[in-house]
């Protein structure tokens, strides 16, 4: 019973990333050993698909959260923004180039 129970904490913590074969697959082995009925095994591969789904979106929106608090924090710059600034630099550097070579005004 210890096994079993190892085994459905490892598939519904393993559901996030499992495609929907190796849970089927998973789930017809304990029907075999005669730990889920077989009527039962359609509506459990149902559930953990569900919650694979919810957890997904549930990492992916905290990730995206995560991220956008991150760059959101002022550290951080976009390769849209480097490149930006990285213009506007030259830009000014080529100005100073041509206020030095030009001769002072009196």
């Amino acid at each position: 019973m210890k096994d079993t129970i190892d085994k459905m904490i490892s598939l519904g913590l393993g559901v996030v990333v499992a495609s929907k074969e190796q849970i089927e697959k998973t789930v017809d082995e304990l029907v075999r050993k005669g730990e889920v009925g077989r009527e039962e095994s359609k509506g459990l591969v149902d559930e953990l698909l569900r919650k694979g789904a919810e957890a997904r979106s549930k990492i992916e929106s905290m990730a995206q959260e995560k991220a956008s608090a991150f760059r959101g924090d002022g550290r951080f710059v976009t390769r849209e923004e480097f490149a930006a600034i990285q213009l506007r630099l030259e830009a000014l550097e080529e100005k100073m180039r041509q206020a030095e070579t030009r001769p002072a005004e009196m």
